[in-house]
């Protein structure tokens, strides 16, 4: 029997715990993750690209639990009513291989994506930062907002979308959580006076949302959209004056704004800064945290979620895989039971440890 996690059971864990609670958690696990870095198994994710999107798999391991999940990307998919993103993860042990839980990971995604974001501001923003800049309003922005404001206090958002609706939507849903939100005419708007830029756009292509001379001396910039082969958000020239941070080298060249950049192009990884590694080196320093998404930040958020799913009693078990009651005979199983072999099946399974 598998714990099964939906994306209502893992709202449900947040309401349980407290929005903030939940935010500062994960982002203690991703912190305490990402400092064990030699533990985990490392590799890019597989993609498989089509004229529409991508579909990936990420996969990692510590030795005792190994992880992967499933997601998607496909810009297009707003026009059909369906969300550009979607996901579903599992975790499993190592020592039987088998599965103990999987989930949903459309919100979880959402989740570790925005503090992930946070946890490297932390290190990368100057200690002063209370204004971001969010350009791109789509299903990630919230999460940005809710992570940055629960990490490092930001309480000003400078927004743009190209799409007024997506304005209204994120308006709409940010209006309990005592930000100041400005309306800006565009990126360029947005970008002014901030000390945080979020970039966060959709469309797969190269592009220029964040221009060299958008950028003041001394701003931390998060590059979120960016995240496959051809698709950027940042100018090459903004890029080569900044301090560039990533998560995973090998991944983010062929996947972040670096893949712009000569393939030995200095950056520094996550995991160094938070061993103490320099990260901002002067307040005037231009950061640039160039956020691809990688597997131990999904290890990560579905650790916590198991935990939390333990702790709050919230989710159901499901039998996900085959279990004969005698595990040499899987062909048993095509075999009508009984009520009395049923109902020791059933036992069998039930009281098999999780």
């Amino acid at each position: 029997m598998v714990t099964f996690l939906s994306a209502r059971d893992i709202a449900r864990i947040v309401g349980e715990v407290g929005a903030r609670r939940f935010w500062l958690r994960l982002v203690d696990y991703l912190r305490h993750d990402f400092m064990r870095w030699d533990a985990f198994e490392k590799s890019p994710r597989y993609a498989s690209h089509s004229p529409r999107g991508v579909i990936e798999l990420m996969p990692t391991s510590d030795g005792k639990a190994f992880a992967f999940k499933f997601v998607n990307g496909h810009p297009c998919n707003t026009q059909f009513n369906l969300q550009t993103v979607v996901a579903f993860g599992a975790l499993a042990d190592v020592e039987t291989g088998y599965p103990t839980l999987i989930a949903d990971m459309t919100l979880a995604t959402a989740f570790r994506t925005g503090a992930t974001s946070a946890l490297a501001a932390a290190h990368l923003a100057r200690p002063d930062s209370k204004t971001m800049a969010l350009i791109g309003l789509g299903a990630q922005s919230e999460f940005q907002a809710c992570a940055f404001h629960a990490a490092l206090g930001v309480d000003r958002l400078r927004v743009f979308d190209v799409d007024p609706d997506a304005v209204e939507k994120f308006e709409r849903n940010m209006a309990d959580f005592g930000l100041t939100i400005i309306r800006c005419a565009n990126a360029r708007s947005a970008a002014s006076g901030a000390d945080i830029i979020t970039t966060i756009t959709a469309d797969k292509k190269f592009a220029t949302i964040l221009a060299d001379d958008m950028v003041r001396p001394g701003t931390h910039i998060n590059a979120v959209g960016g995240d496959c082969p051809g698709k950027t958000e940042l100018a090459r020239e903004l890029l080569l004056r900044s301090d560039i941070f990533v998560e995973y080298a090998p991944q983010t060249r062929s996947e972040g704004e670096i893949q712009q950049l000569d393939p030995d192009h200095p950056v520094t990884e996550l995991r160094d800064i938070l061993a103490g590694h320099t990260g901002r080196t002067s307040k005037d320093a231009i950061t640039i945290f160039d956020s691809v998404g990688f597997a131990i930040e999904d290890f990560s958020v579905l650790r916590l979620l198991r935990d939390l799913a333990r702790e709050t009693g919230v989710g159901r078990t499901i039998e996900l895989i085959a279990a004969p009651a005698d595990p040499k005979d899987l062909f048993s199983l095509l075999h009508p039971l009984d009520a009395e072999q049923e109902d020791v099946a059933t036992r069998v399974r039930t009281e098999q440890p999780a």
